[in-house]
């Protein structure tokens, strides 16, 4: 088994082993605690030009399938991994974790003490790093890492997006509850900045008729295809330089149409309202993050991926916080004190993690159903 080797910003070196593609590859990196559903966080397009270290030990042990697949493609820059993946044991495996990541073009290194670089993330925040294959190069990668830019002033969202827009037909295996309607399907045109896959099963498994479209849609086109609602989707990199989504989101509210954000898309309503965003020191990243619901008083288990938030001094007085973080307080949710926009900062898609805010789906189909309604009077 080739030797990997792992370099950080601070120019702390790490030897592992190399379990994947064999490619030298530069990212910010940054870690995840989740214990469960390695394949969808790696297929996250959030995750975009980003080194992930798992802190669960266990990574690889029960193989991949196509249902998890939550993009197309991959687009991380690398793994870094506790142990070396073992044989996979599980009825719904398709496909052993060394096979897939070298069939996606994944960089990975094992055989790291995972918990102590994520330690080190922690206190020095989210670094530049690199994961090269051999020894003779360390010299030219910390050069190279030394001028690398990282994530911030960047702009990754149409990077990753569709270049054709499409309509959404997959259901969603893990998600059985439908709305009990007679009404006829509920139009949501979803804007695609890496929108994940289980975004769209639960919005299609809800009496929704899914088209998605490329990130730099603009609004007009939108309005013509005379939505209930406006879906904002997840996505990678710094949120303020996506000025065409901006731009597009600012003329879309003035349409009273129903507009729901997660991640990136709750970044952009903020930033389109005329709020800042900010860099976190190491962000959000796993499935076991509690919110608070500031109008029940509830307490809910999410799933998180973030890197930016929103800065708090600047949200303007129309819109209301509705949910904190209880890691850091920071906001992860808003809505619009009289327009039907709201957002959520974390994943109530999950995949992975806990579906406790679910329920924010059955929002946007209520605000649609309103608006729907009004429009007949």
């Amino acid at each position: 088994m080739q030797q990997a080797i792992l370099i950080l910003e601070n120019e702390k070196i790490f030897y592992g082993k190399s379990v994947g593609y064999k490619k030298d590859s530069f990212g910010e990196i940054v870690f995840n605690t989740a214990m469960t559903g390695y394949q969808e966080v790696i297929s996250d397009p959030s995750y975009k030009n980003q080194i992930i270290t798992f802190t669960y030990p266990h990574i690889g042990n029960v193989g991949v399938n196509q249902e998890d697949q939550e993009s197309n493609s991959s687009y991380v820059s690398g793994l870094v991994l506790s142990e070396i993946p073992t044989d996979p044991s599980n009825w719904r495996s398709t496909e052993d974790f060394s096979t897939y990541l070298k069939t996606k073009k994944i960089v990975c290194i094992a055989e790291l003490d995972t918990r102590y670089i994520a330690s080190l993330i922690r206190n020095k925040g989210a670094m530049s790093a690199c994961i090269i294959h051999n020894k003779k190069d360390i010299n030219k990668a910390k050069k190279e890492l030394a001028g690398y830019t990282g994530v911030s002033g960047t702009e990754l969202a149409s990077k990753v997006s569709i270049k054709k827009k499409y309509d959404f037909k997959e259901n969603i295996f893990q998600y059985t509850e439908k709305l009990p309607s007679k009404d006829k399907k509920f139009k949501v045109i979803a804007y695609d900045f890496g929108v994940k896959k289980n975004i769209l099963r639960i919005l299609n498994s809800m009496n929704c008729e899914v088209k998605v479209v490329p990130a730099k849609t603009k609004a007009n086109e939108i309005l013509s295809y005379n939505p209930d609602g406006i879906f904002l989707s997840n996505g990678p990199g710094d949120p303020e330089p996506c000025e065409f989504a901006i731009k597009s989101i600012q003329s879309l509210s003035e349409s009273k149409i129903p507009i729901f954000g997660i991640c990136l898309g709750h970044q952009l309503i903020s930033l389109a309202s005329g709020a800042k965003t900010k860099k976190m020191k190491y962000g959000h990243h796993g499935a076991n993050h509690p919110v608070l619901d500031l109008k029940t008083g509830k307490v809910m288990i999410t799933s998180q991926n973030h890197g930016f938030v929103v800065d708090e001094k600047t949200l303007p007085d129309n819109y209301e916080i509705t949910h904190r973080s209880l890691f850091d307080n920071t906001i992860q949710g808003i809505k619009h004190k009289k327009l039907p926009i709201f957002s959520f900062q974390g994943h109530p898609e999950a995949c992975p993690g806990p579906q406790d805010v679910n329920y924010l789906f059955k929002d946007f189909i209520k605000f649609m159903k309103k608006n729907r309604n009004a429009k007949k009077k």
